[in-house]
């Protein structure tokens, strides 16, 4: 069982990396653009040349960002399936999903959710709940895994792109 306490204090030294510039992307840019050119000109896609330029241009630009590289470094996984059971506020609750993005550090496990809004929310005070909810799950399933380590959540919104951090202060508050 985690102590919700326990992770409240141990956040306090949890912020965010502004100085992520030592993480390299784990695959080169020139291979990944070729991909997912493939990938979307798959005629059971049904894209117009148009639509695939335009997600093609929004998923490079969010992979090839450099402040977004230690999402992307080696060690990173895409689309992780998590299941557990945690200790909720009215007692055990199962979780269940599926992490866009996880990259488990020494010290810290990054959490990310890829969103599509447009336009995205400005400030983390009008992120609609149920993102909350889903990222403060994620949280408290990933703590029960990795106690020692400090974990980030944060949601990518394709449109820009731009990568929002969610404080602690405010997963606690849509915590199971």
């Amino acid at each position: 069982r985690h102590d919700q306490g326990q992770q409240d204090q141990e956040d306090d030294h949890c912020q965010p990396d502004e100085a992520q510039d030592e993480h390299e992307p784990d695959s080169r840019p020139a291979a990944r653009a070729e991909a997912a050119r493939k990938f979307l000109a798959r005629p059971v896609l049904g894209l117009s040349q148009a639509q695939q330029r335009s997600i093609l241009d929004e998923t490079l630009a969010v992979m090839g960002a450099p402040e977004f590289a230690p999402l992307f470094a080696a060690g990173s996984r895409a689309e992780v399936p998590v299941a557990g059971v945690v200790e909720g506020a009215k007692g055990p609750e199962a979780i269940s999903g599926q992490v866009d993005r996880l990259a488990v550090e020494d010290d810290r496990v990054l959490i990310v959710d890829y969103k599509t809004n447009r336009p995205p929310p400005e400030r983390e005070a009008d992120v609609p709940p149920v993102y909350l909810r889903q990222m403060a799950a994620y949280r408290a399933l990933l703590a029960e895994i990795y106690p020692e380590r400090c974990i980030d959540c944060f949601l990518l919104w394709t449109d820009g792109p731009r990568l929002m951090h969610i404080s602690p202060a405010r997963l606690a508050a849509h915590a199971p």
